[in-house]
């Protein structure tokens, strides 16, 4: 072969090669960790490099914010979509996975003001102030709504503004929604679904147990029981076949918001300002870690969220908000990295580690 032959041959590998790393660029290879500015006027989120740090984007969601004292108001679905509540518009904003990133898709409107999200059979839950609704999926496509059942109380009537927390599916026939409801002492709204729909009838209201105040935030495992949060009296409690049947100590004061790793969820604590680390079993929960981690800015945590290996934690105060960022290993071993990112906000609502995209999932 011929001098310029090679140079030639060369070329086109490098070509070729280059053309690689630009598709592996574009697949979205990062893991990206999201909050929303809460802006009452103009909601924005935010999206980081889970790994370095670095601000990607800050994108417009086309709505208001305003939401507090929820959980899951950003919430992302395997990797491909992010969505993210507009607590003043009545509207849920939808994105789409672009590379390192994301595309705005869509607007959908909710039937309450929306505070928490969660994906599941082929469906997006979405629990407002009065209502919860679901919205039929097609592949990574957020469609109509196609099901919808207004919350209620134990002791009856409709929750007040604010009481709501989180809904999440426990499986594929019941949805929970957890309603704050301080001096009593809460419910858990267990939600009837039907292929995935809610069916529209009243949902079975569950009360706390006495002694106990505000069912919050809640991690599901695959067996279909939940580690749910009681947050002002400092306890947890595990929830199986629509009733709690354990009650523990947390250890911590005013465990909040609760994410689930494998066979461990973590809690935000926010009156110790800590992150603990617990296990649930078919019977009973355990404090596995009364402190797993703390604070380092000495905030306030509130909504966390964890995806392949790396958990996220938002926290306020002094007028700021930051996101913290910690590695966890098969033990669910906390460590940080990085230092906190300021997010520039005072009260910045909701995280969503996303992992990258499986290229098999493309």
């Amino acid at each position: 072969m011929g001098r310029m032959a090679r140079i030639g041959s060369v070329a086109v590998l490098l070509a070729f090669a280059t053309g690689f790393a630009g598709l592996e660029a574009e697949h979205g290879t990062a893991t990206l960790a999201v909050t929303m500015t809460n802006d009452q006027t103009a909601n924005q989120i935010k999206v980081y490099d889970a790994g370095s740090g670095a601000l990607l984007q800050t994108l417009s969601s086309r709505g208001k914010g305003g939401a507090g004292g929820n959980a899951r108001g950003v919430r992302q679905y395997r990797g491909e979509i992010l969505a993210v509540v507009n607590n003043g518009s009545n509207t849920v904003a939808v994105y789409k996975r672009d590379g390192s990133g994301f595309t705005f898709d869509k607007l959908v409107t909710t039937t309450s003001a929306p505070v928490s999200i969660d994906f599941a059979n082929e469906h997006m839950y979405v629990a407002g102030a009065a209502t919860v609704d679901s919205f039929v999926m097609h592949g990574n496509n957020v469609d109509w709504l196609d099901g919808t059942a207004s919350l209620a109380l134990v002791g009856g009537g409709a929750p007040p503004d604010g009481s709501t927390a989180q809904v999440g599916a426990i499986d594929g026939k019941r949805l929970l929604v957890t309603l704050k409801t301080d001096p009593d002492p809460g419910t858990v709204d267990v939600v009837r679904l039907n292929d995935g729909a809610i069916i529209g009838e009243a949902p079975v209201a569950v009360g706390a147990p006495a002694g106990t105040l505000t069912p919050f935030g809640f991690s599901v495992y695959p067996d279909g029981t939940a580690v749910i949060t009681l947050a002002h009296s400092s306890q947890a409690g595990l929830f199986r076949d629509g009733a709690f049947t354990s009650i523990i100590n947390a250890t911590q004061a005013a465990d909040c918001w609760m994410t689930r790793a494998g066979k461990y969820v973590f809690t935000a604590n926010t009156g110790s300002k800590t992150i603990s680390r617990m296990v649930g079993t078919g019977n009973n929960v355990f404090v596995d870690a009364s402190v797993a981690a703390t604070i380092a800015t000495g905030g306030a945590p509130a909504d966390i969220d964890t995806a392949e290996g790396v958990l996220g934690v938002i926290d306020h105060g002094a007028g700021q908000s930051h996101l913290s960022l910690f590695n966890y290993n098969r033990f669910g071993e906390l460590s940080a990295f990085g230092a906190p990112i300021n997010v520039g906000v005072a009260n910045a609502n909701g995280v969503a580690i996303v992992a990258p995209l499986d290229r098999d999932d493309k």
